[in-house]
């Protein structure tokens, strides 16, 4: 956060020094006296808040860097290059702070990397995601690098990760395919705890699918954000691409959704479970899918067809309020389902503070970020360079 002619206190640094305050007394008070002086997790609710959120939403709403860089560089869309560098950017920090809440969270943080350097527990699906979220972070990283070499002027550096731009993004897509499903698939192995409507053995289908609109509509949330924010440093292109980006990426979204949609509809009859839906259960099932999968696509669809790019970006609000509501719904609120509501487990205040904490830091680093490196603009030195 540079300083600017209000200086630096303003409205909003003044927030965020708050809230990094409160982070701050997180971090001593888990790491002094355990997790049990800052979460309400007990035996029967082993995984709380900071999996159900920081790890469960954030690994899928940074899914806009594998969909992304796939469209342009896989897929030959180059119209959509100029949205490559930020979603590769969210991606990023997105998969990094996943790392960085998994520290809070996890009993033994320093014991973290034993599943891939000491201990790997090849039939394990959290080995799997374990390994494929430490190569893509890994990847990510490699793939961000042009913009920071670019900035440091390394250009020879630079030169050299550039032609391996196509062999990471197929590594990349490979990873996200694998990981995306297999945080779904863990969940199979609860079929007693969690709820009949959310539970499938297509689970870990449902979570690689939903991970496809869920990429796309961050690329179109952050975009519209980031264009308001950030506008005077766009150069021509990403200016004259931008409402490109959002009718191209609003199309595939809304065939992803419907075909999340159909995927979920064939999920519930696959287990005979429609009696479920007579049930309050029932009607907050029939409010995500209904509410947050199958009206946005037809959102997405009509805004494509008639170039409304307003209805498109609150089409792509609410995929992203929807999938977040989903991860939160497998991970938590129909979990352990049937425990009476004493039994039940709620964030605590730290808890969630925590992952305010982690959200707020992530878009400092974004604001950072963009604010110096060639994120949002060719560099002078590489101008038509793609």
């Amino acid at each position: 956060m540079s300083a600017n002619n209000k200086g630096f206190w303003t409205p909003a640094n003044i927030i965020t020094a708050v809230i990094f305050a409160f982070g701050l007394l997180v971090t001593v008070l888990r790491f002094t006296k355990g997790l049990s002086s800052v979460t309400n997790l007990d035996q029967n609710n082993p995984w709380g808040f900071w999996i159900g959120f920081d790890l469960l939403c954030g690994v899928v709403l940074a899914a806009g860097g594998y969909t992304t860089s796939a469209a342009c560089y896989l897929f030959g869309l180059k119209k959509y290059h100029s949205a490559v560098r930020p979603a590769i950017l969210t991606a990023f920090l997105g998969y990094s702070l996943v790392v960085f809440a998994l520290l809070y969270d996890v009993g033994r943080p320093y014991r973290l990397v034993y599943p891939i350097f000491y201990q790997p527990g090849t039939t394990s699906f959290l080995y799997e995601v374990g390994l494929c979220v430490f190569l893509y972070v890994s990847t990510l990283a490699v793939e961000f690098s042009p913009a920071l070499f670019e900035w440091l002027g390394m250009k020879k550096v630079r030169n050299a990760i550039t032609k391996l731009t196509l062999p990471l993004t197929v590594f990349g897509v490979i990873l996200s395919t694998l990981h995306q499903s297999s945080l779904g698939a863990l969940y199979i192995t609860v079929p007693s705890k969690l709820h009949p409507l959310w539970y499938s053995p297509y689970l870990a289908v449902l979570f690689f699918v939903s991970s496809i609109p869920a990429g796309l509509s961050m690329v179109i949330f952050e975009g519209t954000l980031a264009h308001k924010a950030w506008h005077n440093m766009m150069d021509d292109t990403f200016n004259a691409e931008h409402d490109g980006v959002i009718l191209g990426f609003s199309r595939g979204a809304a065939m992803s959704l419907a075909a999340y949609f159909c995927v979920k509809v064939v999920a519930l009859a696959y287990d005979n479970n429609w009696h479920y839906l007579a049930t309050g259960w029932g009607a907050w099932w029939l409010l995500e899918v209904v509410g947050f999968v199958l009206i946005p696509s037809l959102m997405y669809a009509i805004g494509s067809r008639e170039k409304n790019i307003p209805l498109i970006k609150w089409a792509a609000v609410m995929t992203v309020f929807g999938i977040i509501l989903n991860r939160l719904n497998v991970g938590l609120i129909a979990f352990n389902w049937q425990l009476p509501s004493s039994a039940r487990y709620f964030p605590s205040f730290l808890e969630i503070a925590f992952s305010i904490f982690v959200v707020t830091l992530g878009v400092t680093l974004y604001r950072f970020i963009v604010s110096r490196m060639p994120i949002f603009f060719e560099h002078p030195d590489y101008k038509d360079a793609h």
